[in-house]
């Protein structure tokens, strides 16, 4: 076997994958050939542009199945955007007039990597498609394979993202807590803002588990703890739009019948009509490096809050978000499954010399490969009508 040196790196936001998708890659290499080298940069691209790293040690390649029972990114993350010369030079990665391809490729080269697994969204395996088109450019001899991370599941042509299964899991355990305050006061609106910029699936998917665990609930109707107070009663994507009036006139009935509304909302879903509420008032719209608006700085699930909660009378509004309580957590037995398939894989396609983000290709028969690089994208919608989730919006009494 020719001689390999091993880079890993993990980039974006967090998902119930990265540790162990880190894990899994180190035990797979391991498995393998011990004596191949693994360096692990921290804090994403960052780390990588300022030649900061940790080398993997025996005892971690002995103990690297504790990887796989941890949430977080033990060697941390960054939104670093490698083709964003300006920023970078602003954060002090780089010197005026420096580009960041080329030191991170020079980083590379002086450690000697001939393989980088880069673990993160669209974002990160865009900057991963762009290093390793400039390294080919520049005839660096260096494979790059990525593995998928969101929790919003929105990357064509990838069918499902890692740790995106357990948001949605872990996200109907933070409402199963919070649901609860509606007995808090009469009149009461829960918004349960779910993370998700473009794509619905991540709100939806927690619903459907949510409504899944409280149908095996004991309850006790006759004194008030009943399936109808514990239920959704709307589900916001981005994907659809949001008819005020019509469901303010649906909602304010259930809130007559139950003394209660459980509104899940994804973080997306209406965000063109605040950006623009923001900027008629003559306001900055804050973004990120990426050039995406930063959602937790104009608070969807407060907008709506303020929108909604005369027209259906409620009394007191909680909103609340399930974000950071999920994207945090470790993963569940279905996406440790998906993260050690997709991990093996990755190891043999970079020694293979093939590159590309591992995952089930929806475009091949949803065959598990190293899809190629120029076919990766963010911003892939929820598909609406697929039969569970026209089946979950029939059931709460919700039309389009």
């Amino acid at each position: 076997m020719a001689s390999h040196k091993v880079g890993i790196l993990t980039a974006g936001g967090l998902a119930p994958c990265l540790s162990a998708s880190m894990g899994a890659l180190i035990e797979h290499y391991t498995k393998i050939d011990a004596d191949i080298e693994i360096l692990c940069y921290r804090s994403g691209y960052q780390g990588l542009l300022v030649g900061d790293r940790i080398e993997v040690s025996p005892e971690v390649r002995h103990n690297a199945s504790v990887l796989q029972q941890h949430g977080g990114s033990p060697i941390g993350n960054s939104r670093v955007k490698l083709t964003n010369v300006e920023d970078c030079v602003k954060r002090g990665l780089v010197s005026e007039g420096e580009s960041p391809l080329s030191r991170a490729a020079q980083q590379l080269e002086r450690d000697g990597i001939t393989i980088l697994h880069t673990i993160g969204g669209d974002d990160t395996n865009i900057m991963a498609a762009a290093l390793s088109a400039y390294l080919r450019e520049h005839d660096y001899s260096l494979t790059v394979v990525g593995m998928p991370k969101t929790v919003d599941n929105d990357v064509f042509p990838i069918a499902q993202s890692l740790g995106a299964a357990t948001a949605a899991e872990q996200g109907a355990r933070f409402f199963e807590n919070v649901v609860n305050e509606s007995s808090a006061n009469p009149r009461m609106l829960i918004i349960h803002e779910v993370m998700g910029r473009h794509c619905g699936w991540l709100t939806a998917a927690t619903a459907r588990e949510y409504r899944r665990r409280v149908a095996g609930l004991e309850l006790l109707p006759e004194v008030g703890l009943s399936r109808a107070r514990k239920d959704v009663h709307a589900v916001w994507l981005p994907e659809t739009p949001i008819p005020i009036d019509r469901e303010a006139t649906r909602l304010r009935a259930v809130m007559d019948e139950i003394d209660c509304v459980n509104i899940f909302l994804s973080e997306g879903a209406g965000v063109e009509s605040i950006v623009e509420e923001i900027e008629a008032s003559g306001g900055d719209v804050p973004r990120d490096a990426f050039g995406h608006v930063k959602l937790d700085r104009i608070h969807p699930g407060e907008w709506f809050a303020k929108q909604f909660s005369e027209l259906i009378g409620a009394e007191k509004v909680l909103v609340q978000k399930s974000g950071y309580f999920a994207r945090s957590a470790a993963p569940n037995s279905e996406d440790l499954e998906l993260i050690r398939a997709c991990a093996e894989l990755a190891v043999y396609s970079a020694l293979g010399g093939i590159e590309g983000v591992v995952g089930h290709d929806e475009d091949q028969g949803r065959t598990l490969r190293a899809i190629e690089f120029a076919r990766i994208k963010g911003g892939k919608p929820f598909d609406v009508q697929v039969p569970w989730f026209r089946s979950l919006l029939s059931e709460i009494g919700q039309t389009d």
